[in-house]
C-alpha cells in the first residue's frame, strides 16, 4: 500500500463522521491528534508522551469508557505534558460525538501498512491529507495551503543553503519550510554530506516561521514534527510587534494569506514606515525588511495583483521595496491554481541590497497567465508549466532569451509609471481586438437611455399603485 491508498483511505474516514457533523477540517485535526499518538509508536518516539497516554492505552479502550479515555488524553497531553507535545494538544478538544465512529478511526488507523508509511516517509502521507483537505472547497483551507509544485519551483530558484536561516512569516502548515528541508536533503545527502554542527543546525535553527490560526499551527507542528525539523514556528501575528523577532533572515519564502486585517484595521507593528490597511503589503514590508542587508539575503513572495498597483501607500511601499531591494523578476501565475478560486496572483523574487538606495535597475516579468489553460482540481498544475520559466530565470544572459511571455521594464520606465509594477501581460488571445468593441460613448449612451426608459416605466407603475390605493384621488 502506497502513500496515496493510505491518504485515500484515512480520508473516507471523514464520511463515517458526517453524522457527528464535522466538517473536513475538523476531521484533519482529529486526525492529527490520533495519528500523533500512532506515529510516535511507530518511529519509536513514545518517550515524550506519558506512560498512561500512549497509543495502545487509547487501543485498548471501547464504547463509553473510550470516549471518556479520548476527552482525558487530549486534557492532559494539552496541559501537562512538555514541549511539542504540548503545543500539539493545547487546547484540544474532540468533535466527536459517538464512541463507534472513534474506535472506527482507532481501528482503521492500526490497521494500516505503516511498513510501507514509513518506508516513503510519514511527512509525505501527513502532507498528503493537508493537500487532500485544502482540495476541497467545502473545507475552506485552501486559504492557506500554496500548491506543492509552486512550492518546488520557488524553492529550487531562491536555492536555500546549508547553514543559512529561512523564515516563512505566514506559516500555514509549514509547506514552505518543508519544501526548502526536502530541496537541501537531496542535495546534500540528507545532511550525512555536511559536518555535524551543520547537521544539528539543520535541524534545530534553519527554519522558522509564524501562524496566526491555532488549528494551522497545530497541524504546522505536526507537519515539522514528522519531517524530523525543530525549527521554532511561533504561535501569534506577524504584524503585531511579535513579528519584529524575525530579522536577519537569508531566506524568506511565503504565500501571506488574502484579504485585509479584520475591520479594515492597521498593522500594530511599530517598525513600518507605511501603515496600511492592506494585509499583503504589511507582509511584504514586513519582508523585505526581516532580510540581512548583506546583498545576498533572498525572498521569493505570492502576492495577490492588486499589490502590484495600489496607489498611496503602495506606490510608496513598492518604491521603498525596489530602493532596499534589487527586485529583479515578477512570474504572473494563471489563474485557478489555489483553491480560493479567482484570485490573480505573482511571485516577486528579490535580494536585499548592502545599501538602502537604487538597489532594482532593471525588473524581468515573466507573464504565465495570459493565453493558459484554465487550472483547477481537475487540471492540476504541473511542474513542467514552470520549465520555460525557469529556463529564462536561470539565463546567463537574460536579454538572450527567446519568449515572448519574458519582458523586462527599466527602473526608469517603472517611474513613469508612477511605480505601477502591473506590467509585462503580452496580448490575450482571447479578448477580442479594440477596434472591434462598441464605441464606449455610444455603449454609454445607450446604457442611459434605457435607465431611463425603466425609471418612466417605474414612476408610472406607482402613479398606477396610488391611484388604485386612492380611486376618489382624496
Amino acid at each position: 500500500m502506497n502513500t496515496q491508498e493510505i491518504v485515500s483511505k484515512l480520508w473516507n474516514l471523514c464520511n463515517v463522521l458526517r453524522d457527528d457533523g464535522i466538517t473536513y477540517h475538523q476531521y484533519v485535526t482529529e486526525l492529527t491528534y490520533i495519528l500523533f499518538l500512532k506515529m510516535a509508536k511507530e518511529t519509536g518516539a513514545e518517550g515524550k508522551i506519558p506512560d498512561e497516554y500512549r497509543w495502545d492505552d487509547l487501543k485498548s479502550k471501547s464504547g463509553i469508557e473510550l470516549k471518556k479515555f479520548y476527552k482525558e488524553l487530549l486534557n492532559h497531553l494539552g496541559e501537562k505534558s512538555t514541549g511539542t507535545v504540548q503545543q500539539i494538544y493545547q487546547g484540544s478538544a474532540t468533535n466527536i460525538d459517538e464512541p463507534k465512529n472513534l474506535e472506527k478511526i482507532i481501528t482503521t488507523i492500526d490497521g494500516l501498512d505503516w511498513y510501507s508509511a514509513k518506508e516513503e516517509g510519514l511527512g509525505n502521507l501527513y502532507e498528503g491529507l493537508l493537500e487532500k483537505n485544502a482540495s476541497e472547497k467545502k473545507s475552506g483551507a485552501g486559504q492557506y495551503f500554496t500548491p506543492r509544485v509552486l512550492i518546488d519551483v520557488m524553492v529550487k530558484l531562491i536555492d536555500p543553503k546549508p547553514g543559512e536561516k529561512c523564515n516563512d512569516p505566514a506559516a500555514g502548515t509549514f509547506g514552505f519550510m518543508i519544501g526548502a528541508d526536502h530541496y537541501l536533503k537531496q542535495k546534500y545527502d540528507n545532511y550525512f554530506d555536511l559536518d555535524t554542527d551543520l547537521q544539528e543546525f539543520q535541524r534545530t535553527k534553519a527554519f522558522s516561521g509564524c501562524e496566526l490560526v491555532h488549528e494551522t499551527h497545530r497541524l504546522a507542528l505536526m507537519n515539522a514534527m514528522l519531517h524530523d525539523i525543530e525549527g521554532n514556528i511561533i504561535l501569534g501575528d506577524t504584524l503585531t510587534n511579535e513579528g519584529k523577532k524575525m530579522k536577519g533572515l537569508d531566506v524568506v519564502l511565503s504565500n501571506p494569506p488574502f484579504g485585509t486585517k479584520k475591520g479594515g484595521e492597521r498593522a500594530t507593528r511599530d517598525d513600518l514606515t507605511f501603515m496600511t490597511s492592506n494585509k499583503q503589503l504589511n507582509f511584504l514590508q514586513h519582508i523585505y525588511r526581516s532580510l540581512k542587508p548583506n546583498g545576498k539575503a533572498r525572498a521569493a513572495v505570492v502576492l495577490p495583483d492588486n499589490v502590484l498597483f495600489q496607489e498611496g501607500d503602495g506606490t510608496k511601499i513598492r518604491e521603498d521595496l525596489m530602493d532596499k531591494c534589487n527586485l529583479h523578476t515578477i512570474l504572473r501565475l494563471p489563474t485557478g491554481i489555489f483553491y480560493a478560486q479567482g484570485v490573480k496572483t505573482n511571485v516577486l523574487f528579490f535580494t536585499r541590497g548592502t545599501t538602502d538606495k537604487n538597489n532594482t535597475k532593471e525588473v524581468w516579468f515573466y507573464d504565465l497567465r495570459t493565453n493558459m489553460q484554465n487550472f483547477g482540481k481537475t487540471n492540476p498544475l504541473k511542474k513542467s508549466h514552470f520549465d520555460d520559466f525557469v529556463k529564462a530565470y536561470k539565463a546567463e544572459n537574460r536579454e538572450e532569451v527567446k519568449d515572448e511571455r519574458w519582458n523586462k521594464f527599466t527602473r526608469e520606465e517603472i517611474i513613469e509609471k508612477n511605480n505601477n509594477l502591473d506590467l509585462g501581460l503580452i496580448k490575450d488571445d482571447s479578448i477580442l481586438d479594440y477596434e472591434d468593441l462598441p464605441d464606449p460613448i455610444e455603449s454609454a449612451e445607450e446604457a442611459v437611455a434605457k435607465l431611463e426608459e425603466a425609471t418612466d416605466l417605474l414612476m408610472s407603475v406607482i402613479k398606477e399603485l396610488r391611484s388604485l390605493s386612492d380611486p376618489l384621488n382624496l
